[in-house]
């Protein structure tokens, strides 16, 4: 992928969380299903790292359940991680962009038992890219550290599927990006206000292109399943293990 746009691909989703952050965070009050079920059985111990953590919905029920395990989490968005602290007093929070290659700088620690990415590799463009940080995301791992991640699998939705629109809204075409990108509207509706429409860079995953990641970063995929939405489908689970 060229560089402009691999920028321009990032530029959406700045833009969109910066925009639409306060609006969004009011649909994430609570986290998904998936979320839920692997937290219950987490090991509990040492510090795990939450990469793109959000309006602090997990950092909450992290709390909620009285784990003594520490939990650090880590969002490029002033707005979203506004909402974070407000929701999870006590908490650390870490404003950094996955993206910046000089990230791994402003962590507080250099080492961590596990690292979390729910609902964030599928907003990062470019295979290099992709792999690159994994790779990052690796480094701070013991061997057999866990690495816990979820994608969007939007393509069971037919609801969803009506949001697909041409990369030529955004001055883009198909050869400009990678099999899999994808250019999505959302809403914004909210009491008392009109609707506002924001753009979302996404990639879609398989379970085979996952597979390949891991072993290319130095995991080994220990787990698999879906999750959420009413069809219990949207969200493609993996839980990899540091090699």
């Amino acid at each position: 992928m060229r560089e402009e746009v691999l920028q321009q691909l990032l530029e959406i989703n700045a833009r969109f969380y910066e925009e639409f952050g306060a609006s969004f965070a009011a649909t994430r009050r609570r986290i998904q299903p998936g979320m839920r079920g692997l937290l219950a059985r987490l090991p509990d111990e040492g510090c795990w790292l939450d990469l793109g953590c959000g309006s602090g919905a997990l950092a909450a029920a992290w709390q909620a359940a009285g784990r003594k395990s520490e939990y650090a989490g880590l969002d490029f968005s002033t707005s979203l991680l506004a909402e974070a602290r407000a929701a999870a007093p006590g908490i650390s929070f870490v404003q950094a962009d996955l993206c910046d290659p000089g990230w791994l700088d402003r962590l507080p620690r250099r080492a961590y038992a596990g690292i979390l990415a729910f609902a964030v590799l599928h907003h990062l463009p470019g295979a290099d890219l992709r792999l690159h940080i994994l790779r990052q995301v690796r480094s701070l791992l013991p061997p057999g550290g866990w690495f816990v991640h979820s994608v969007w699998q939007f393509q069971h939705s037919p609801r969803l599927l009506m949001r697909t629109l041409p990369w030529g809204a955004v001055g883009l075409a198909e050869e400009d990006v990678e099999p899999g990108d994808t250019l999505l509207d959302w809403r914004s509706v909210l009491p008392d206000q009109p609707t506002r429409v924001g753009l979302r860079y996404v990639h879609l995953f398989s379970r085979a292109g996952l597979g390949v990641l891991a072993e290319q970063s130095g995991f080994a995929v220990r787990e698999t399943f879906e999750s959420d939405g009413a069809t219990g489908n949207l969200g493609l689970y993996q839980v990899w293990q540091a090699v």
